[in-house]
């Protein structure tokens, strides 16, 4: 029995040198990464998604790390290398690559057409966690060439960092006593900003003149009522299908945007016209066409002030917090 104890014993102190020796192989090392955007594009918000054309390029000592194979970019529906060099004849591994990738992403539409967005891209070795690789940015010079421009934005700034993204699960290995996984991540963030002035008028102009349509009835003779509700039920009309329009190149969304807001006054200014077109249409009828008259005028003023006033308020407050 002492035997076969001492045999065990033995044979776990080598198990457990095997795998200390195993783990002192490979040391935490440093990658350092740089990024130079060259073109940003196909910007699609109803498929969550835009398109980044990118050179990068990384340098490190540990050649078991092999970017040109374990490059990871989370978030990235597709990745595609157009080109690649790669130089291990120094101390340093050097590697720069250009990369073109369809990036998913969640839009922000709050405030649409007054929108700001945060571009996402990040990039991880998928072999080797943060225990042994760590990256450092290199933030010389610029990170995005100044001469493209992103048609309908504004460029405001560009970002790097590094950081630590976990994964709540140990990947199958038993020896970690926390089923989670840490991998150092390379982040980038392009805050870019909707050029919305003609954008604006573009999807709302005809909801307002539909508006228009409406409001002009109040300036129609009381003998002509059927037009009246005519004119009003079809602008009524105009508005939800201006609103169908708009929604259906946006992505769904659960939060009460700037679209539906304006979309909303306006179906309730206009019914508010046509209530009040059905209490002219009362007057007339106990013989009161002076009191209509009058009723007619100050009504228009009073819903054409506060029309403008809102929508001047609700658009102000979205082009500030863009």
């Amino acid at each position: 029995m002492k035997k076969n104890l001492w045999l065990i014993v033995f044979l776990c102190s080598i198990t457990g040198l095997g795998v200390n020796s195993h783990a002192q192989e490979i040391k935490k090392d440093t990658v350092s990464v740089g990024i130079y955007i060259t073109s940003i594009h196909n910007i699609d918000f109803k498929q969550k998604e835009y398109t980044i054309t990118f050179w990068l390029w990384l340098k490190y000592k540990n050649k078991d790390f092999d970017f040109f194979k374990n490059l990871e970019v989370p978030q990235a529906k597709t990745v595609d290398k157009s080109f690649s060099t790669v130089d291990s004849s120094g101390e340093k591994v050097y590697i720069q690559m250009k990369l073109q990738c369809v990036m998913k992403d969640s839009w922000r539409i709050a405030n649409f057409p007054y929108d700001h967005q945060g571009l996402r891209l990040s990039i991880e070795n998928s072999q080797y966690d943060s225990r042994y690789l760590v990256f450092v940015p290199d933030t010389v010079g610029q990170h995005f060439d100044p001469r493209f421009t992103l048609r309908g934005w504004t460029i405001e700034k560009c970002t790097i960092s590094t950081g630590i993204k976990k994964y709540e699960t140990a990947f199958g290995d038993n020896t970690i006593p926390v089923p989670h996984t840490e991998y150092s991540s390379f982040i980038v963030r392009l805050d870019i900003t909707r050029d919305a002035a003609g954008l604006f008028w573009k999807i709302f102009l005809g909801m307002y003149i539909a508006f228009l349509i409406a409001y002009i009835c109040f300036y129609i003779h009381t003998d002509g009522m059927d037009s009246r509700f005519g004119l009003s039920v079809g602008a009524l009309f105009a508005v939800i299908g201006n609103k169908y329009i708009i929604d259906s190149s946006l992505p769904e969304s659960t939060t009460f945007t700037l679209v539906d807001l304006l979309h909303g006054l306006t179906l309730f200014f206009i019914f508010v016209v046509i209530a009040g077109n059905a209490y002219s249409l009362k007057l007339i009828s106990n013989n009161k066409p002076e009191k209509a008259r009058r009723f007619d005028l100050i009504t228009a003023q009073i819903v054409l002030l506060a029309y403008v006033i809102l929508n001047i308020w609700f658009i102000s407050r979205a082009t500030k917090s863009g």
